[in-house]
C-alpha cells in the first residue's frame, strides 16, 4: 500500500528531474547559440573593415550570418519556453479566477506545441529534400543546404521534446489541482517575477563591475 501511494510522487519527481535536465541542456544550448551569433557578428565586422580599408572582401558574411541566426533562434526557443519568456496578452487574464487561468495556460501550451510540431514536420521535410537532392546554395560558397538545415531542425526537435515534457508535467498538475505548478510551467510571468529577475541581473552586473 505504501508503495502504491508513493508511486505517483516518484513519477512526478521523475518528471521534475527531466524538466530540470532539459533546462540545463537548454541553457547550454543558448550559450552555444549566443556564441554562434557573436561569431557571425564578428565575421561581418571583419568583412566590413577589410572592404573599407583593404578593398578586399572575405565573402559569405551575409549567407553565413543567415544560417547562424536561424540555427541560434531554433536552439534558443526551448529555453525561452522554459523561462516563459514568450509574449502573451494578459489584459483579461489578470481578472480571471486562478483555475480558469491555469486552464488557459494549459491550452496556450497545447496550442504552442501543436504549432511547433507542424513547423518541425515541414522543416524536416525541407531538410530531407535538400539531403536527397544534394542541394547547395546558389552562392560563391555553394554551401550544402542540408548542413545548416539539419542543425536548424535539430533545434526545433529539441523544442518539441521540451514542450512535450512541459505539457506532460502541467497536465498532471492540472488534473491533481496543483495550480501553482501549472503557473510555474506555462503561466504568464508576474510583474514581481520580472522585477526579481531584473534585480538579480543588476546585482550580477554590479558584482562583475566591482574590482
Amino acid at each position: 500500500m505504501v508503495t502504491a501511494m508513493n508511486h505517483p510522487q516518484e513519477r512526478y519527481a521523475l518528471l521534475n528531474r527531466l524538466l530540470h535536465a532539459a533546462t540545463l541542456l537548454s541553457r547550454l544550448a543558448i550559450w552555444v547559440a549566443g556564441g554562434l551569433t557573436l561569431a557571425s557578428a564578428l565575421y561581418i565586422t571583419l568583412d566590413v573593415i577589410t572592404r573599407k580599408f583593404f578593398n578586399m572582401a572575405l565573402g559569405g558574411s551575409d549567407e553565413l550570418s543567415g544560417y547562424a541566426f536561424a540555427i541560434s533562434i531554433s536552439w534558443a526557443l526551448a529555453f525561452a519556453s522554459l523561462q516563459r519568456a514568450n509574449i502573451r496578452i494578459d489584459a483579461l487574464y489578470q481578472l480571471l479566477p486562478p483555475r480558469i487561468c491555469a486552464i488557459l495556460d494549459w491550452i496556450a501550451l497545447v496550442g504552442l506545441g501543436v504549432f511547433i510540431a507542424y513547423l518541425t514536420r515541414y522543416a524536416s521535410d525541407v531538410a530531407l529534400l535538400s539531403w536527397a537532392n544534394n542541394s547547395s546554395a546558389n552562392t560563391a560558397l555553394a554551401t550544402p543546404l542540408w548542413i545548416p538545415q539539419f542543425l536548424w531542425v535539430a533545434g526545433l526537435i529539441w523544442l518539441c521534446i521540451v514542450l512535450a515534457l512541459m505539457l506532460l508535467r502541467s497536465s498532471v498538475a492540472l488534473v491533481t489541482g496543483d495550480l501553482d505548478t501549472v503557473r510555474a510551467i506555462c503561466g504568464i510571468r508576474s510583474s514581481q517575477e520580472e522585477a526579481a529577475e531584473e534585480a538579480e541581473a543588476g546585482e550580477r552586473m554590479v558584482k562583475g563591475a566591482t574590482p
